[in-house]
């Protein structure tokens, strides 16, 4: 194990990070709020709907 180690560069060797905020629920919301305050939301359901009928449309059968 230490021979394989010793092979990979430095970077990929760190496991362990610092945890900043450990409140994932609340960053959760935080990301949610903002995507739909931003209306990128709109953006989402327009591109789905608009990939659909382009599926339909160029699909045989």
């Amino acid at each position: 194990m230490y021979q394989l180690a010793w092979h990979l560069p430095v970077y990929s060797t760190m496991i362990a990070q610092t945890v900043r905020d450990p409140n994932l629920i609340g960053q959760v919301q935080t990301a949610f709020n903002h995507f739909i305050q931003t209306g990128q939301v709109w953006a989402l359901l327009i591109g789905l709907v608009i990939g659909y009928m382009i599926r339909n449309l160029t699909s045989y059968g």
